[in-house]
């Protein structure tokens, strides 16, 4: 699926997950680090959205979940791709793209794949750990890197992946009040497709990325 059958916006919200924000102080860099080292036991949500993969053999890919230490309140680093892509073109995502056979592992290509996009430097990034793989409907196997970045970083966008890049308050994200579930009827006949959906402002968080930060709320919350 290269291209969007049905305008995610336009769907109406069929549920609000609704759980607790996660407290303020597990968001800070001595908790984040503390989880990372220590996992506790926790269970990711399943989504639906691997079922959309035509072939099932999913390509492996990396993305960076960069968590940047602001002096008021830390915010997580987002990107808006740019529309041509043949892949969730014009989606919010974070940085990141397909394993190269050079890297050596997952994190080498989230780390790589970020400073070619968005600019940001590798030493401005602490790496803490990553969230279980996230399969998509575009037919790749994510695996997320979460890292806390130190801010006096510049950004400069690769314009023919980025079309611009912008921060979000990691309290908004990691409340479920905020965490919007909406459903979308399959053409064929085939099934629903559920989604989550994290509006803010004027950017509109879903699917894919909106699913890999459900699993960061559930990681943190447990």
């Amino acid at each position: 699926m290269s291209k969007l059958i049905f305008d995610p916006e336009s769907l109406p919200v069929d549920s609000i997950a609704n759980e607790p924000a996660v407290a303020s102080e597990r968001l800070m860099p001595d908790f984040l680090r503390q989880r990372f080292s220590h996992p506790p036991i926790w269970t990711p949500e399943f989504n639906n959205e691997e079922l959309l993969a035509k072939n099932k053999i999913f390509r492996p890919a990396s993305v960076l979940i960069p968590i940047v230490m602001r002096s008021d309140e830390p915010t997580l680093l987002l990107t808006q791709r740019a529309a041509h892509l043949q892949h969730h073109g014009g989606q919010i995502s974070f940085p990141g793209g397909r394993v190269e056979l050079s890297d050596l592992n997952p994190v080498e290509t989230a780390l790589r794949e970020t400073e070619e996009e968005v600019g940001l430097q590798r030493k401005h990034v602490e790496v803490l750990g990553r969230l279980p793989e996230y399969r998509t409907g575009t037919g790749y196997e994510v695996s997320p890197v979460v890292s806390l970045v130190a801010p006096g970083f510049d950004v400069m966008t690769d314009p023919g992946e980025v079309a611009s890049v912008f921060e979000v308050p990691l309290s908004f994200l990691m409340d479920g009040r905020h965490h919007q579930r909406r459903v979308f009827q399959m053409p064929d006949g085939s099934g629903q497709r559920i989604f989550y959906a994290m509006p803010f402002d004027t950017y509109f968080i879903w699917g894919a990325t909106a699913g890999m930060l459900r699993n960061l709320f559930h990681f943190l919350r447990a």
